[in-house]
């Protein structure tokens, strides 16, 4: 089988390019740095891709890119594309990638897709995988999918774009702009090498999520920040919230912060039946 990855240098497009040569897969990387595309190729075992036109003989197409480079990119894909041809986006937004795709690409069978996971993942083995179809042919095909990746061991969630990006603006992006913040706010009181000698374990947590996202890409989370449509709705309620909370403290209102936090107990228990392992996995996380 033969798999073009359009983006094939991008760290996602390079997962997958490994992924699927392990697969004994044909895998040809496109990308705009054709030097790139050489020593990545030779890296990886691909073929390198001159250029869109590459990706006409293959059986898929792959589009790893930028969700603001995205709909530039599907222009210039579609005059490429056949009627034999799936074509995937793994971008981490899904409604708009999915419509730009429709718009453009009228030969082959498109399917969105997001591997929810980053390229630190060694396999697809216990990773989340979400497929979302719009029409029978596409249901068929991600019904394919989902068989190909649950037999590697992946975890694959079918939905409707719509549902996946009101998700998404909590799982991603409200975790991302808490991460953020939390790491402005830590600057700003300015004691962050003093705080290292004397953490505990739940700042310990909070310090290992903050840095893992400032390790990342500040265009990718820039780009997710912008582009995730439910997501300043999801920021609204955590402002509101973060008001309410601090108001309660100003206040003394004991009564009130302990009713509060047992009814928040209450409905996480009720909706996660691991709830009372998240303290030892607390201190699995620390290492501790």
């Amino acid at each position: 089988m033969k798999i073009a990855i359009i983006g094939g240098t991008s760290q996602m497009g390079r997962w997958f390019a490994r992924f699927l040569r392990e697969e004994g897969k044909e895998v040809t990387l496109i990308d705009k740095d054709p030097a790139l595309v050489e020593q990545t190729s030779r890296e990886l075992g691909c073929l390198p891709g001159e250029n869109m036109a590459s990706a006409q003989n293959s059986d898929a197409i792959i589009v790893s890119v930028s969700i603001d480079a995205f709909e530039e990119v599907i222009q210039k894909l579609a005059p490429f594309t056949r009627d034999s041809q799936n074509i995937f986006d793994i971008t981490s937004v899904k409604v708009m990638p999915v419509e730009v795709m429709h718009r453009y690409i009228k030969r082959g069978i498109i399917l969105g897709a997001h591997p929810v996971f980053g390229p630190g993942a060694r396999n697809a083995c216990g990773h989340n995988f979400v497929l979302t179809p719009t029409s029978r042919e596409e249901e068929h095909l991600a019904s394919h999918v989902e068989t190909f990746l649950s037999g590697h061991g992946g975890c694959v969630r079918i939905m409707s774009p719509e549902e996946h990006d009101r998700l998404m603006a909590i799982i991603l992006g409200l975790a991302h702009f808490i991460s953020i913040v939390s790491a402005n706010t830590l600057v700003d009181y300015g004691k962050l090498s003093e705080m290292a000698g004397v953490q505990g374990v739940t700042y310990r947590a909070l310090l290992t999520l903050v840095e893992s996202v400032l390790s990342e890409s500040p265009e990718l989370y820039a780009s997710l920040q912008m582009n995730l449509p439910h997501l300043r709705q999801a920021q609204e309620i955590f402002i509101d919230n973060a008001r309410l909370w601090t108001d309660i403290v100003n206040r003394n209102d004991r009564q009130a912060f302990i009713s509060r936090m047992k009814q928040l107990r209450q409905t996480f228990e009720a909706n996660n039946p691991d709830f009372g392992k998240s303290y030892d996995n607390l201190y699995r996380l620390s290492g501790r």
